[in-house]
């Protein structure tokens, strides 16, 4: 049934900002480490005191081609640093030291799935830029605090173009930008620290009409279901304006999770309200083409092209190789654990996806651990696979020896719980042990091997359940299976 809603279509454009993991800020030699207590990683630059000169970091640059070059931008030759103007409480200069028209990275693209077709989003721009201080609120209803900081903190600010037509399009794109910055190492892709922030520019219009409506901007949505509840939330708030009769106005307007709504903090500034002109005290940018090539060449393969090469290499199915390599954390560790394979076979491999897409991913989940709380050994995820893919243990024995090795905390901890388990849960292969119990299920159950025999072809499943019950679980499956058969047809 359709509503009112379906003759509209929505326009989006997202602004990504991504804290650089540089050790030192943009433009001193403060830390920028995230933990430090409040107003201890400062100085005179960028606090902004008067006659102090910012020094521009070259990771800042080096890390800024490197998204460029991975999100397929051109990398302008020579930029420079502008003065972006405005008052607030953090901002200590009264400017945000930033690009404006020549950005060091532009036009470029990402390439996203939707319902198995590719939809490519542009990329308008990535830009270098200072963070602002944070205003902190939570100790008292009438008095604003001040941590400076994030003074300084080297971001860059990644712009799409508005060819964004959903929140799950929005979702997608956000998650593979996510995916890049962590994947070439520069950025963590914490949403919720802050370390990556994100605002969308949002517009609605009649479906076939060619000009854009009258765009607002949410700021500063800190988690991807945020961002998606956003957009949907925004849509639906700019069409019920229009179908009243009013008109949508240009404003920054923020998100209440709680309510599911966003509300206008203020009329949009635009361009020229900033005052913007060049900065005095830096000099221009210059990139060469031999720095470029040097970026170039380290560039890690990227998530499209290791889930190929998982595919080909490792004879993966292809939703195992694209889990496996959407996170950096998980391919890698993928491919250390096959590096102590005693077998290197599909069959292995295949257990070693099995244990990271169902046991690790299982632990993950439940007990809300992040990567670096996962202290599973790779040799002892190896081991455990290999007496998967050998027989030594079934499947359903290998879920309960991973739970028993999550108790070791060292490797070698681990390695003897791994082993005592095995022992204990070792599959029985041996044939004519197996034979002695399937013939030992048979005599007892007569009645079933009669209704077999006339037809009833199911009842396979039955039997092996006894078996297993009788072998208490540590028959190998595929031997009970043919001796089962073999007995049943005679």
């Amino acid at each position: 049934m359709s509503s009112v809603y379906d003759k509209y279509e929505s326009v989006i454009g997202l602004e990504v900002h991504a804290q650089m993991k540089t050790n030192t800020k943009a433009f001193c030699r403060c830390s920028t480490d995230f933990h430090s207590s409040p107003n201890s990683n400062v100085c005179p630059v960028c606090l902004g005191y008067p006659g102090t000169l910012p020094v521009l970091n070259q990771e800042l640059v080096e890390y800024t081609i490197r998204m460029g070059l991975a999100t397929n931008c051109s990398i302008r030759e020579v930029s420079i640093f502008s003065r972006k103007n405005y008052f607030y409480p953090d901002l200590t200069k009264g400017y945000q030291i930033t690009q404006f028209d020549t950005p060091v990275c532009y036009d470029g693209y990402l390439d996203v799935m939707l319902n198995d077709n590719v939809k490519r989003i542009g990329i308008t721009r990535i830009h270098m830029e200072e963070d602002a201080g944070k205003s902190v609120h939570d100790f008292s209803d009438n008095d604003t605090l001040i941590d400076f900081n994030r003074c300084g903190v080297p971001l860059i600010e990644i712009v799409s173009e508005p060819d964004i037509r959903s929140s799950e399009e929005a979702y997608q794109y956000l998650s593979k930008i996510r995916q890049r910055l962590v994947y070439l190492d520069i950025n963590d892709g914490n949403l919720e620290e802050g370390s990556m922030r994100c605002d969308a520019n949002i517009s609605v219009r009649l479906k076939g009409a060619e000009e854009f409506g009258t765009r607002t901007e949410v700021k500063n949505l800190n988690s991807f279901k945020n961002v998606s509840e956003a957009i949907e939330a925004e849509i639906k708030r700019q069409i019920d304006v229009i179908e009243g009769g009013g008109k949508v106005n240009y404003q920054t307007m923020t998100y209440n999770a709680k309510d599911k709504k966003t509300s206008a903090t203020r009329s949009k500034e635009e361009a020229h309200d900033y005052r913007y002109f060049p900065e005095p005290d830096l000099v221009k940018v210059r990139v060469g083409k031999e720095w470029i090539s040097n970026i170039e060449k380290e560039l890690p393969e990227f998530p499209e092209v290791r889930r190929e090469r998982f595919i080909n290499e490792y004879d993966i199915s292809r939703s195992d190789a694209d889990e496996i390599t959407q996170d950096k954390f998980f391919a890698d560790k993928f491919e250390r654990c096959i590096g102590f394979l005693l077998k290197k076979d599909e069959k292995s491999y295949r257990s070693i996806a099995n244990i990271f897409r169902v046991d690790i991913k299982r632990i993950m989940n439940e007990q809300k651990l992040s990567h670096d709380e996962i202290h599973l050994s790779d040799k002892v995820i190896a081991m455990l696979a290999d007496s998967v893919s050998s027989g030594t243990i079934s499947a359903t024995a290998s879920k309960e020896i991973f739970n028993h090795i999550l108790n070791g905390k060292t490797e070698e901890e681990q390695i003897s719980i791994f082993k005592k388990s095995e022992q204990n849960l070792s599959q029985v292969s041996d044939d004519s042990e197996i034979e002695i119990i399937v013939k030992k299920i048979l005599d007892e159950n007569p009645g079933e091997v009669a209704r077999y025999k006339i037809g009833e072809k199911k009842l396979a499943g039955f039997f092996v359940g006894k078996i297993m019950q009788e072998s208490k679980g540590k028959a190998n499956p595929k031997i009970v299976n043919e001796i089962l058969i073999k007995n049943l047809e005679i």
